[in-house]
């Protein structure tokens, strides 16, 4: 026991090595505690960083011993980390990468074969869990395979096939909000064999989205965290986010009062106030107030805000006068004063129905 953890000491200490020596050179990856403003990541971090796979539980491991073919063979990562290695018992591997691993094994071996040249590799990686939090529709935790299907609210269903990526795990979480701010992207990964710390890159999903820049889409590893933060965005950057994959394709909204076809109505994200109200059948011709228009908008907290607007179709896609619309928006039309006249002689003559009709109750109300 005592040379299996002086052992595992050595892997581990070659992983320091590597750091020291630039393996994990400077770039958009850093270590927690340092904060950097902002930065994107360069290619060859990029290529670096994939290959660093961390072993956990649930992966499957083929074990090729070279000089003793006959003890090679499949090794599970059972729940605790350890795998039963041939000749030597059971082993922990968790949190520890394929060279680590593979250095470690050849190490305990030596002791049981001339020769204990072997090859590590992943046959069956486990899922891959991550958290995706902050600004999107549903966070949470989320696990990813390599053959699944994902699919942003009222979107397309998308297969995904390969190593899962940062924009797949978004597209799960149910997509972006309005208000995420897709410049500066958090990701989150933990450090090979030091489970208490991680590194962090900040991606640029705006140069993704618009440039079609690649490396701001990273393959994921378990363990990773996504954090979008919040953010002011223009109505016309709203506009384009809503077009692109990240974002829900459709919503549900409620257009209630004066319109001729009130209730809850699905639409295509960021639709204007104006276009969802004609949507709804459009303004009662008398009915209807125009220039008393109220939107209310449940908050993420759970506070309401309501503001009111004019119907005119002459304005396009504006905060201030025909503003795009979230998921669980409520359109409220107001009366006009001629509807509230009607509608406060309705309420009187309504008791008297069957008594008098409401030409009877005129001349009463004359003598």
């Amino acid at each position: 026991m005592v040379r299996h953890q002086r052992l595992r000491s050595q892997a581990l200490l070659g992983l320091c090595l590597l750091v020291s020596n630039g393996y994990f050179t400077a770039g958009a990856f850093e270590a927690v505690p340092s904060e950097r403003a902002q930065g994107t990541a360069s290619l060859a971090l990029v290529e670096e960083v994939q290959d660093v796979y961390i072993i956990g539980p649930g992966d499957v491991l083929q074990l090729n011993l070279f000089d003793a073919p006959e003890l090679s063979g499949e090794l599970e990562v059972l729940n605790d980390g350890s795998v039963p290695l041939p000749l030597v018992g059971s082993i922990v591997l968790s949190g520890l990468t394929l060279q680590q691993a593979s250095l470690w094994a050849r190490e305990l071996l030596a002791d049981q074969l001339l020769r204990p040249e072997l090859q590590l590799k992943v046959i069956r990686p486990r899922p891959i869990r991550v958290s995706v939090v902050g600004a999107v529709e549903r966070p949470g935790l989320y696990s990813l395979t390599t053959t699944e299907a994902a699919q942003v609210e009222g979107g397309p269903s998308t297969s995904l096939t390969g190593l899962p990526t940062l924009v797949d795990a978004i597209q799960k979480a149910g997509g972006i909000t309005q208000k995420a701010n897709l410049r500066n992207v958090q990701l989150q990964r933990r450090l090979p064999g030091t489970p208490a710390r991680f590194k962090r890159a900040r991606l640029n999903l705006l140069d993704l989205v618009l440039e079609g820049d690649q490396l701001q889409n990273p393959f994921l590893f378990d363990g990773d965290t996504i954090k979008l933060e919040r953010a002011e965005e223009t109505p016309q950057e709203a506009i384009e986010l809503a077009s692109a994959n990240l974002s829900p394709q459709v919503i549900t909204v409620n257009v209630i009062g004066e319109v001729n076809s009130p209730g809850r109505i699905e639409t295509e994200a960021n639709t204007p106030l104006v276009q969802a109200i004609l949507i709804a059948g459009g303004l009662k011709s008398w009915r209807a107030n125009g220039g008393q228009v109220e939107l209310v908008r449940i908050n993420r907290n759970g506070t309401a805000t309501l503001k009111r607007f004019r119907f005119d179709m002459s304005q396009g896609a504006s905060n201030e006068t025909n503003p795009p619309l979230r998921q669980g928006d409520t359109i409220r039309v107001g009366r006009s004063m001629l509807a509230k006249g009607s509608d406060a002689i309705g309420a009187v003559s309504e008791p008297l129905s069957g008594l008098v009709t409401i030409g009877s109750l005129f001349r009463l109300l004359n003598d």
